[in-house]
């Protein structure tokens, strides 16, 4: 089996499918609530023009999707795979955001262990780059067994750098944690 960064993924609550240029005016209906974006470093990424960057960097990643809530059948998000680092036999997540509206019902976690368990197929560690203010996103991370290794300044596409927490799970402690659940 070979390592693809946008192989479609499903799993009894969530489906993940790779974005497409026709899913822009979907997506920035979900992220033109300010509040989506008022932890993240970039918060006025809710204007149409910020927005349509941060999409564009999707796009060139080839490794993101958009998320659909099984239940209702709505796109309730964005996420990604990106720098996946062979040598390091690693790979990051993040670029994600949810509507308001699927906060706090589970969709986040169930992403999360979808996009871990296929990625340890092929790497050793999973990244996370979250920014020093996103407190939600640091807890939920955390929950899953990610630990702070580091801070940094990330460059998003096409805008100024900003610090970010730096949260890694790695293989064998993400398969122990699973024996659990």
């Amino acid at each position: 089996m070979s390592f693809s960064i946008q192989t479609p993924l499903e799993n009894d609550k969530i489906s993940l499918h790779p974005l497409q240029e026709s899913d822009f005016e979907t997506l920035y209906n979900l992220a033109s609530d300010p509040k989506v974006w008022e932890q993240h470093p970039n918060k006025d990424r809710w204007k149409k023009e910020v927005f349509r960057t941060f999409f564009e960097g999707a796009m060139l990643s080839k490794g993101a999707y958009r998320i659909v809530d099984k239940a209702t059948g709505e796109i309730a998000g964005c996420t990604r795979f990106y720098d996946y680092n062979e040598n390091e036999n690693s790979i990051l997540i993040g670029y994600t955001f949810y509507a308001v509206k699927f906060w706090g019902t589970g969709i986040n976690p169930s992403v999360k262990k979808l996009m871990m368990d296929y990625a340890f197929q092929f790497v050793d560690a999973v990244y996370f780059h979250i920014g020093a203010t996103n407190f939600r996103s640091q807890i939920a991370i955390s929950r899953l067994g990610a630990v702070k290794v580091s801070e940094e300044n990330v460059a998003y596409h096409g805008e100024a750098p900003k610090l970010n927490f730096v949260y890694r799970i790695e293989k064998k402690d993400w398969e122990e944690a699973n024996k659990k659940i």
